[in-house]
Formats: structure tokens, sequence, C-alpha cells
């Protein structure tokens, strides 16, 4: 009853403002409203989408443009997969578990927001808390939105929160030639695309990455193909995550 109510509300407001120049925005605000994308959600995830169209569902001449791009600018599409091109960060570590990636004692916090600073944690800083210039996030040579790991990796326990200090952090793929299954469907939940190639390719991939850091990969996620240089990688992933991921969902 709410949802209709909150929908009809909203709908009712911009139909009055047919002759407002920002109505492409109202245009935009419902395809990424809540009833085209909550069957992708958590229940938390839905009841902040929620919460924010109780909050701006009510419009006045004054603020209409304001609230819309408001929402606008808070889409899921940041969340969006499609065609990422990125250089990658190496790291080849086989099973790499969830406790490396985010250690235990940072798991108290509830919200997604800032586990990025603390992933691999205990690799990125030494015992006096300072940087482990070894370590290949401290290595400015590297960087993108692509991490390549070593077999098996996210391992272990089964926490969530991995995913969330990958994504925080900015990593939107992950490359390796085996992951573990829970890890690989919090990443799928988690907007994160886990590419799986063989033993091979994988190695393919550190070699270059390691003669040109700088080399970029290109991942086209409606055809699952993985690119670089005259290389194309056919990789598979569930059809219904693809949606979300193309998406943003």
């Amino acid at each position: 009853i709410i949802l209709v109510f909150i929908f009809i509300n909203l709908k009712f407001n911009i139909e009055n403002f047919q002759g407002n120049p920002d109505l492409k925005l109202a245009k935009v605000l419902l395809k990424t409203s809540i009833f085209n994308d909550k069957k992708c959600l958590s229940k938390s995830e839905l009841k902040k989408k929620i919460n924010n169209f109780k909050t701006f569902s009510r419009f006045d001449a004054v603020n209409f443009k304001t609230k819309l791009k408001f929402i606008a600018n808070n889409s899921n599409n940041i969340n969006k997969i499609k065609t990422l091109i990125s250089s990658a960060v190496p790291l080849p570590v086989e099973n790499i578990d969830t406790d490396q990636i985010i250690p235990a004692r940072f798991l108290k916090a509830t919200s997604k927001k800032n586990f990025g600073e603390n992933l691999f944690r205990d690799w990125r800083f030494n015992k006096k808390n300072e940087l482990n210039l070894d370590f290949v996030l401290n290595n400015k040579k590297y960087s993108g939105e692509i991490l390549v790991a070593g077999s098996n990796f996210g391992c272990g326990s089964s926490r969530e929160h991995a995913a969330w200090a990958l994504k925080d952090y900015g990593f939107k793929v992950i490359i390796s030639s085996f992951f573990a299954d829970i890890f690989k469907m919090n990443a799928l939940n988690n907007n994160i695309l886990p590419i799986q190639v063989s033993d091979e390719t994988l190695e393919i991939i550190f070699s270059k990455i390691y003669n040109e850091p700088d080399i970029k990969f290109e991942i086209d996620l409606p055809n699952q193909k993985l690119n670089f240089n005259n290389s194309s990688i056919n990789f598979d992933v569930d059809q219904y995550k693809k949606t979300c991921l193309i998406n943003g969902y």
C-alpha cells in the first residue's frame, strides 16, 4: 500500500509539471525508481530507497529541480557494469581468504561505507601501522578497477564484508582461475563481476601486466568477453546477475 501511494503521489506531481524544462530529469527518476529494480535489491537497500522516495515524493514548484537532481544523482548508475576499460592490479597469491581480504576485527560496522580503508589491512600495513611499500596496492605502478588474483580467491568464512571492502576500495571486476562459491555470490550481489579464466589464461594476464603495467583490459559484459591486446576470452556469468550488473541494480 505504501509503495502504491508513493508511486501515485510521485507520478501525480511529475505529471503536474509537464511544461517544466526538467521533465527529462523526472523521466530519469521514474526509470531509476524502486519499481524497476526492487527484485534485485536486498531488504535493507529497498528500505533505503523507499525512505528516499518518502522524503522526496512531495514536490513543490520551487524545489522541484533540486529534488529531482538529488535523486537522479543518487541513482544506481555508479553500480552499472556494461563495458569497462581499465588497467589491473596483480595479486598472484593463491587461497586468499576473506579474513585476509578484510580482517575480522573490522567487521563491527554495519554500513558498507569505509570498508575499503581496511582492505588487505594486514598486508598493506606493517605491525607499526606503516605502509608496506612491497605490497601491490601500495605500488603506484599498478592501479585500476580490476583485481587479478590467484586461484581460490575468497575462500574461508562467508562474510559479505569482503565484497564490501573490495567494492568500497574501487574494484569492479576480479579475475581469477577459481572463486569460492559463497564469495562469488556475495561479489555479484554487491555489483562486483567475478571473471573465472583458465590457469593458463591467468598466467598470461599476470605476465602482460608485469611487462606493461598500464595495459588496458576491456570487459564486455553484454557479450561476456574479456579483451586485451589481440586476445578475446569468453567468460560465464549467471544471466540474472548479468542483468542486474548491466542495469546497476
